[in-house]
């Protein structure tokens, strides 16, 4: 049996591949302990996990306005204290970190009391954590065809993003029903990410009319404190009686995603991820202020491989004729769920434990993993 200690705080992109990990791992005898933010989205997430166990630590975005970068810096030494303390009791045989300010301290922390540090980088372009504890790292995970500059190739592997195990594909009438969504006509899931995405919830509430008229249901999820919740129901052109549901969370995804033709999301690797799993169609609206902008690069690769269309922010009045045009275009629907499915990298979790576990014996050889061919993007 291995100790690790699994840093995944700050949001839910996160926090959910850690959690994946953090199960695969426990299944094969090891014992975990998953570091989180202080941030209310991370609480409102691990309630459907009492197995497992988390230990919230302090920490802050960075930012480069001078009472920020106070708080920044206040919040990261205390990080790093409690992460000093919290390495020598817990012993670790290693340390994942998925990124986020959160993983500052326990990666300082591991450094400095010589235990092994792996990253995770679920983003077409590496965060900032990722770049700067890059010397620190024995390994680093990194998406298929994304490179890292100033790493030996040696520490690098293409493993791809671990899934949480409950999210899968399932039935479509009986996720319809469990959502309280009507079986028949069409579905359109609106999500924005953990945090919500009020720009995209305004837009559902500015064109449910329009969407209603034509028979499409809407499920938005609104992110905590950013809508009155709440049912709208309105009727089609034919009659049909049609609902609009605004939620501010769910723990439901599996069956959201499985019960919708079509989602518009934003771009954030852990919610692409889980529509490649669901084999979700999907619109997907960038966030423009993400870190290096690393949510258009996300949804421009998604678009490449043929799983969904983009739309940018700046273009929001073009979406009702996007989802339009999509929703009701099978073929095109079967084309996207044919090539999601291509996208799916169902094994990765078992790779990644296996190489975890290479390294926790101190085997640097442990799943070398063959070159991918294709065309790399470099940070």
């Amino acid at each position: 049996m291995k100790r690790i200690l699994i840093s995944c705080g700050g949001t839910g992109g996160h926090l959910a591949p850690g959690i994946a990990l953090a199960e695969g791992l426990i299944s094969r005898g090891h014992d975990c302990r998953l570091l989180i933010s202080e941030k209310k989205v991370d609480r409102r997430l691990i309630e459907k996990y009492p197995h497992l166990t988390f230990v919230p630590v302090a920490g802050a975005p960075f930012s480069s306005r001078p009472a920020l970068l106070a708080s920044f810096i206040r919040n990261q030494f205390r990080g790093l204290l409690g992460a000093v303390r919290l390495v020598r009791a817990f012993s670790p045989h290693l340390v994942v970190g998925f990124g986020g300010f959160s993983t500052l301290g326990i990666a300082l922390a591991a450094y400095l009391l010589r235990v092994p540090l792996v990253l995770h980088e679920a983003n077409r372009v590496p965060g900032r954590a990722t770049r700067v504890l890059r010397p620190l790292a024995r390994r680093i995970y990194l998406p298929v065809g994304v490179r890292l500059s100033k790493v030996s190739p040696d520490t690098v592997r293409h493993f791809g993003c671990p899934v949480r195990r409950e999210i899968r594909r399932l039935p479509v009438k009986s996720s319809r029903l469990a959502l309280g969504i009507e079986p028949g006509g069409k579905v359109l899931a609106v999500l924005g990410g953990s945090q919500g995405a009020a720009v995209l919830n305004a837009w559902v509430r500015e064109n449910f009319k329009l969407l209603a008229r034509e028979g499409i249901h809407v499920y938005c999820v609104t992110g905590m404190d950013k809508e009155n919740t709440g049912t709208v129901q309105l009727w089609s052109s034919d009659g049909q009686p049609v609902t609009a549901h605004f939620v501010s969370f769910t723990d439901r995804v599996s069956e959201l995603l499985s019960a919708a033709d079509l989602a518009v999301t934003r771009a954030g690797a852990g919610t692409i991820n889980e529509l490649i799993r669901c084999r979700v169609p999907s619109i997907l609206v960038p966030y423009p202020y993400a870190a290096d902008n690393h949510q258009e690069a996300n949804a421009a690769f998604v678009e490449r491989q043929g799983g969904g269309i983009v739309v940018k922010q700046d273009y929001l009045n073009a979406l009702y004729g996007e989802v339009l045009d999509t929703i009701f275009n099978d073929w095109l629907l079967k084309t996207f769920r044919n090539n999601l499915q291509g996208m799916d990298r169902a094994d990765c979790l078992r790779r990644i434990m296996d190489d975890l576990e290479g390294l926790s014996e101190d085997d640097p050889g442990a799943a070398v993993e063959p070159p991918v061919a294709e065309r790399p993007s470099h940070v």
